[in-house]
């Protein structure tokens, strides 16, 4: 069974791979466009505010870091309380490309995605309800909402629409294999090229495709040969509950790989040349040589586009009525 896996997978990258001279697998990003203005500036204010946080420390920039890569570079997050998370945070960039949210793809959209961590008990800790009361005792926030959205009363509603336009911003347009793309052959070198065509030839480009490079399927982590992980998440098993979906997870996409790891949902991969190995061995059933890998992580480095580059938000001030943080608990131990 899992040789036949195997050649089904393999015949469906060799089938992409020999379609590359009309349709290559990897179309370029564009800049983002049809974006609301007013609401992603509002969203920006949002996605940099620890306030929305119960500690008042945690904001969505601490796990997906706007500096590097989007990510934090940590195995799992560190949330409220300096509790552990579960799962290696994925890269915010291009997030807006993704077909779910998450890694078990439980929110269908960024939008629904822009609430989870808020109320997540292991993240920022904090409510819908008490986000809105403390966004509602800032004059600032009150006015920009008005301004934005109309109306009198600011909802949960208006604060995930508001982060997922500027995170619909967050694209990373032009990079080296891009312009390679777009017709100009000196922006990749021969060693990346001979890395490109490896990365179709043997199969990756099956999952990993199309302008973000992944991020348009879930896919069976240990395809070919059991992925040996100590984490306990179990992908698109834990949404559905459907046993073929146990060890399925979002395909992340390889934009900017070289800046966002560790790699995999645990974390387990500290280099890209032992994610290129390891997903050779699980997904490929292939034991990539020196070169080979050398070569493919050679081609994953041109995949890292322009970061997005904006003036940091000032947030409006706090006032007497907003709520105060609650620190976080500190043992004797530490």
């Amino acid at each position: 069974m899992k040789q036949l896996i195997k050649n089904s997978g393999l015949a469906l990258g060799l089938a992409l791979s020999a379609s590359a001279t009309a349709q290559e697998p990897i179309q370029p990003i564009e800049p983002a466009t049809n974006i609301n203005q007013a609401q992603a500036e509002l969203g920006k204010k949002l996605y940099f505010d620890p306030r929305l946080s119960k500690s008042g420390f945690i904001s969505c920039n601490s796990c997906h870091n706007l500096s590097m890569g989007g990510t934090d570079n940590l195995t799992t997050s560190i949330g409220h309380n300096w509790q552990q998370g579960p799962i290696n945070s994925p890269t915010v960039l291009n997030s807006s490309l993704n077909f779910v949210q998450f890694w078990d793809g439980r929110a269908k959209d960024l939008k629904a995605q822009a609430g989870g961590p808020i109320a997540n008990p292991k993240e920022m800790a904090y409510s819908h309800d008490l986000a809105i009361e403390m966004l509602s005792s800032i004059p600032g926030y009150v006015d920009e909402f008005k301004a934005t959205f109309g109306g009198e009363q600011m909802d949960i509603e208006q604060v995930t629409q508001a982060i997922a336009e500027f995170e619909k911003t967050l694209v990373t347009p032009n990079s080296r294999f891009d312009l390679w793309l777009k017709g100009d052959k000196n922006a990749i070198t021969a060693q990346e090229q001979a890395g490109y065509k490896l990365f179709k030839e043997s199969g990756c480009s099956a999952c990993h495709n199309g302008p973000a490079v992944g991020g348009t399927m879930f896919q069976k982590m240990g395809l070919v040969k059991k992925y040996e992980t100590a984490n306990p998440a179990q992908g698109r098993f834990d949404v559905t509950g459907n046993e073929a979906d146990r060890h399925s997870f979002k395909v992340p996409t390889l934009r900017n790989v070289e800046l966002t790891y560790p790699y995999f949902h645990d974390g387990q991969a500290k280099t890209l040349a032992k994610a290129v190995e390891i997903m050779g061995r699980v997904q490929l059933g292939r034991e990539f040589n020196q070169q080979e890998v050398a070569d493919l992580v050679a081609f994953l480095k041109t995949l890292t586009g322009e970061q997005p580059k904006f003036a940091l938000p000032i947030l409006p001030a706090s006032t007497e009525r907003t709520p105060l943080p609650e620190p976080f608990e500190v043992s004797a131990a530490d």
